[in-house]
């Protein structure tokens, strides 16, 4: 094949292949590229997703090829063209390749599970039974509904603020009924699972498709989770940003009718004990979710709120970079630099200031019951935590490390 007609063919990128925006990574800016199949992705550069984003079957190589002239000042030869195809070819991401393989997800999972851990698939289309809750839900979602709403949680929560101790008095008073313990639990569990599918029904009403359905356990532990598959493939930060905080909205937003009993309540009933806690731990499970440290909602919130992806691995990388004064700081464009000293300083800080709180709480619930190890306790255990985060930092490290990179060249 000569040259010229190499340079008029019309490629086509396989449909529903998705190209996420631009994201940060480190120094860099990456696109995301994602096969049909929703098991495999890579990265690329922002040249190579001028190129491949064009491949629409309607232009060929040569319109695409001056297009991208003008806009890097620079021109690709029929060898680059050759090495991104073969690439997008081998990853079968090219129109005309067949059909994507589909995953059987449901007997992977079965697979990987076990009695101590695992996960079992609930529902057979989980985007199309997400789609129905919203039809159902969707007016809860406008803004003129959705505001004042929050707003609402919000000032019951300062509401709760200022009663912090009663709230905390109530609660060690339930964990002497196992009844009422097991009753706050059960509804605890409950918002767990309402706070998975608010997640999915805000991705699904902002283009987001939802992956699976299901019910986790890590015994003694199991729990529902809701996965949206693109979050990353969202166009707009705002989207991305939305879904991430819809899990906490919802968490807080179902207190509500429960802050209400509880004022209804005369103090020191055993009702409203009950409801002290269902209250404070509820607070706690959604304001929790809001703490930017992974993999909390907040985390995700602030990722997406930045542009970027991996910040925590991200920003310890550059602090390390620049405790060591390294030259690869001078890489980072200065916003980059900002937020990951921002991000990296404030996380130590929050954690700090998480430890402390727990102690603190622990002690107020269970000091008079047993004493020391009400302090002992909490703190072996973020011992524990600590130990566990930094070794899967170092092993991410590694692993980052070990990875080749994704396709950079192409001009």
């Amino acid at each position: 094949m000569t040259a010229a007609a190499f340079l008029d063919a019309r490629p086509a990128l396989r449909a529903g292949t998705e190209l996420s925006p631009a994201l940060i990574r480190g120094p860099v800016v990456v696109h995301l590229i994602r096969h049909p199949d929703g098991e495999r992705s890579f990265e690329v550069g922002p040249k190579e997703h001028f190129l491949i984003s064009r491949l629409d079957g309607t232009r060929t190589l040569a319109e695409i090829g001056a297009e991208y002239a003008r806009r890097f000042e620079r021109r690709l030869d029929p060898v680059g063209w050759t090495q991104l195809l073969r690439l997008l070819g081998a990853r079968e991401l090219l129109a005309g390749q067949g059909s994507a393989v589909a995953v059987d997800r449901s007997t992977r999972t079965e697979a990987r599970s076990t009695v101590l851990r695992g996960k079992v698939l609930l529902v057979r289309d989980p985007d199309v039974f997400v789609g129905r809750v919203l039809r159902l839900l969707g007016p809860l979602l406008r803004p003129w509904v959705a505001v004042p709403l929050l707003l609402a949680a919000v000032a019951a929560q300062v509401v709760l603020a200022t009663r912090v101790p009663e709230l905390v008095a109530d609660t060690g008073a339930v964990f002497g009924r196992p009844l009422d313990l097991v009753l706050v639990v059960v509804l605890l569990w409950f918002a767990v699972t309402a706070h998975e599918i608010g997640h999915g029904v805000v991705a699904h009403a902002r283009g987001g498709r939802v992956g699976e359905i299901g019910l986790k356990w890590r015994l003694p532990v199991a729990i529902m989770y809701c996965r949206v598959d693109n979050y990353l493939f969202l166009l707009r930060r705002r989207d991305r940003v939305l879904a991430a905080a819809a899990g906490p909205a919802v968490n807080l937003v179902l207190l509500l009718p429960f802050v209400v009993a509880w004022c209804a309540q005369p103090t020191g009933s055993p009702t409203r004990q009950a409801l002290s806690a269902l209250l404070l731990l509820g607070s706690l499970q959604g304001l929790s979710n809001l703490v930017p440290l992974p993999p909390l909602d907040g985390y995700k919130m602030v990722s997406h709120a930045l542009g970027m992806i991996d910040l925590a691995a991200e920003s310890a990388r550059f602090l390390g970079s620049l405790a060591r004064r390294g030259r690869s700081v001078a890489h980072y464009p200065r916003a980059s630099r900002g937020a990951y000293a921002a991000y990296g300083v404030g996380a130590v800080l929050v954690v700090g200031g998480l430890g402390v709180g727990l102690v603190v709480v622990s002690h107020l619930l269970w000091g008079q019951r047993i004493g020391a190890l009400a302090v002992a306790v909490p703190v072996a255990l973020l011992l524990f935590l600590l130990a566990g985060s930094i070794t899967r930092w170092v092993r991410a490290r590694r692993a980052g490390a070990a990875r080749p990179s994704g396709p950079r060249g192409n001009g």
